[in-house]
């Protein structure tokens, strides 16, 4: 925009400087011109009184006030009797006929001549004035006075360069101002993007300092910063009223798990059956009080910390292996020797990989592997777990990541998993990526910013 702004301001300023310098340098062109000529015509004249007599006599005419004339100037003079046979010319013989050349003719004739007449040979524009020696209406013959129009012309491009150089000067100065005029209407345009882009990724943290600019942006920044406090205390009552209701949902859920196992005992076979769903289903309802709760802290905003990936990732696997071995289903780590260290809120690489591969374990098939490797990157290391299941479809790689959402009803969890991974990736700066495995399967990349020294807390 700022660009923009400057453009029309500089569009603005250099056509008015079209429109009032063209028509000045055309002025100044004509104006030095007409000078010259009425210069040149009058000086014509005056020679050509001291000629007249002469002419009317038919006596030699002294070619002294002529030659004079063109040591002043440099013009040529020629001075033609009422036949047109050149008397005096200072610089060509005389007794040429020139009363062929139009000038010539009209002068004869009583009239003046004015014109200009390049040269091919001396490349050059020469400007001419021949008028009638006459008296008492009588015409006697014409004179003609002949200038080199360089010095005019060179005046007049003098002029134009003078113009050219104020335009340049006019558009460099203006150019300083319209930056400085269209920086400071854009620059609070730009902190209101760059503070709504903080809102768009969940940074509701207004602005230390106010918004400038005109009235009507400081007032839209004050709205957008009371919005962002506004959405932040809702956003973070909802997180504690969701931490606060599983947290208070745990106790009870707990206590009526107790009372289904101890009637277990006393109940009869027809049933015992009953009782077994009635327990699964309070277990499934403890796992989602737990999923809920864990979301809410995920959801919950926390600065990233530097944290070793290579070790978090040996550490998951060599814990889950033995779940593994329960399920006979093999989690092996493709991990680089040494260190790899990622950005990423404490404990989310852990809940991450938790979740992940527990739906990957879930997922494949008895006597297969899952695969949990880890890659580096110039600004972004990545973790992947891949399995050997049946995959998914690309929209159900859309809805996987939502919360509540389950591939089918027979799969066991809440459907929160993805979701709380997901939840954590984005808290960390990084995101949660499915794509399908080589071969059949799913890998599920969670991808972090590269960081610096591991976290020693």
């Amino acid at each position: 925009m700022t660009r923009r702004l400057l453009l029309s301001y500089l569009t603005v300023t250099l056509l008015a400087l079209l429109l009032l310098e063209i028509p000045l340098g055309v002025f100044y062109a004509d104006r030095e011109r007409d000078r010259l000529t009425a210069d040149i015509e009058r000086d014509a004249r005056v020679i050509a009184t001291i000629y007249e007599d002469a002419l009317e006599r038919n006596e030699p005419l002294d070619p002294s006030p002529a030659a004079e004339y063109e040591r002043r100037t440099g013009a040529r003079v020629v001075v033609v009797n009422k036949a047109g046979i050149s008397q005096i010319d200072t610089q060509q013989p005389v007794n040429r006929d020139l009363s062929t050349r139009p000038e010539i003719r009209t002068a004869l004739e009583g009239r003046r001549a004015v014109g200009t007449r390049h040269s091919d040979t001396l490349g050059t524009d020469f400007l001419y004035v021949a008028v009638p020696v006459a008296s008492g209406g009588v015409v006697h013959g014409a004179l003609r006075v002949t200038l080199d129009a360089g010095e005019v012309n060179a005046r007049i491009r003098r002029f134009w360069f003078s113009l050219v150089a104020v335009a340049l000067v006019v558009l460099g100065a203006m150019a300083l101002v319209g930056w400085a005029i269209a920086s400071s209407v854009t620059r609070p345009l730009r902190r209101l993007n760059h503070a709504a882009a903080r809102y768009a990724k969940g940074d509701l943290t207004p602005p230390t300092e106010p918004i400038g600019g005109p009235p009507e942006l400081r007032d839209l920044g004050a709205t957008m910063s009371t919005m962002a406090v506004r959405l932040d205390e809702l956003i973070d009552e909802q997180r504690s009223f969701v931490a606060d209701a599983s947290h208070q949902l745990r106790t009870p859920l707990t206590a009526l798990r107790l009372r289904l196992e101890n009637l277990q005992s006393r109940v009869d076979a027809d049933h015992a059956a009953e009782l077994d769903t009635a327990i699964d289903e309070t277990s499934r309802l403890a796992d989602l009080v737990a999923d809920l709760l864990r979301l809410a802290r995920a959801d919950k905003s926390r600065p990233p910390v530097a944290v070793d990936l290579v070790a978090i990732a040996a550490e998951r696997v060599d814990i889950w292996s033995s779940m593994g071995e329960a399920r006979q289903v093999q989690i092996t780590l493709d991990a680089p020797a040494g260190q790899l260290v990622a950005h990423a809120v404490p404990g989310a690489v852990e809940q991450i990989l938790d979740n992940v591969i527990d739906n990957a374990m879930s997922a494949t098939d008895v006597g297969t592997t899952v695969v949990v490797s880890v890659r580096a990157g110039e600004r972004e290391h990545t973790v992947t777990i891949t399995d050997a299941g049946p995959g998914l479809s690309d929209d159900d790689k859309l809805r996987a990541v939502r919360r509540f959402w389950r591939g089918s009803a027979s799969h066991p969890g809440t459907g929160l998993g993805l979701a709380i991974a997901t939840s954590l990736a984005q808290s960390s700066g990084g995101r949660l990526v499915l794509a399908d495995a080589a071969g059949h399967g799913l890998a599920v990349s969670v991808v972090l910013p590269a960081g610096g020294v591991p976290s020693t807390t």
